[in-house]
């Protein structure tokens, strides 16, 4: 019995672990390839925007094994779960409703990233945040690079729509700022989930 329950607490923290590396990988593989199909190579506006290219099939693929995962996410409390599910509906919705198509897509698409990522950031701010009555030194460790993460991508969410209000015409648009931002989003929420997954600062076993 406690060898069927070790194998499945290993087996959960290797799917936290696996979600992480997806979210921290998704940037790096759609633009390289992208790199690799375009000459002269070049960056697109924003990460969404690689559903136009061939590199569609890697951002859906991504996205959806990241809504799976998701999706089979159990937590401590019944609202662990349900903010796992509601990622996956999010991840799902940013993958099958392009940015670049009807004006009813791209709104679906929009509202979906957004939500996506708050529902991210409240995993890292105050799901992945909560401690025994002692935590020990090393959960105070994982609990500030939580907080960090969770506030990171709250932080690009914020840049990212003052972007698109005021920044669109200007000279920063020649940086490609969404496509940045949206990186940096994704590899807070990334770190945040292989941390979980006891990646760094694990805790010592019980004795």
């Amino acid at each position: 019995m406690t060898n069927g329950a070790d194998n499945a607490i290993v087996s959960y923290v290797t799917l936290r672990r696996v979600v992480g590396v997806l979210g921290m990988g998704l940037p790096l593989v759609v633009a390289l390839w992208a790199f690799a199909l375009r000459t002269p190579p070049s960056l697109q506006d924003s990460i969404s925007a690689y559903y136009d290219l061939r590199t569609r099939d890697a951002f859906v693929g991504i996205l959806f094994t990241i809504a799976w995962f998701l999706f089979t996410y159990r937590g401590l409390e019944r609202k662990d779960d349900i903010a796992g599910n509601i990622a996956c509906t999010f991840a799902l919705g940013v993958a099958l409703f392009p940015t670049n198509g009807t004006p009813f897509e791209h709104i679906v698409h929009l509202t979906a990233a957004t939500g996506l990522f708050l529902v991210l950031a409240y995993f890292s701010l105050f799901l992945f945040t909560k401690s025994a009555p002692t935590p020990t030194s090393q959960k105070l460790r994982r609990n500030h690079l939580y907080r960090t993460c969770g506030w990171v991508m709250i932080a690009c969410i914020v840049l990212i729509a003052l972007y698109n209000l005021f920044g669109q015409r200007t000279p920063i648009a020649t940086w490609k700022p969404v496509f940045w931002l949206e990186a940096l989003a994704l590899w807070a929420f990334g770190i945040s989930w292989l941390v979980k997954g006891e990646t760094l600062w694990r805790d010592p076993p019980p004795a």
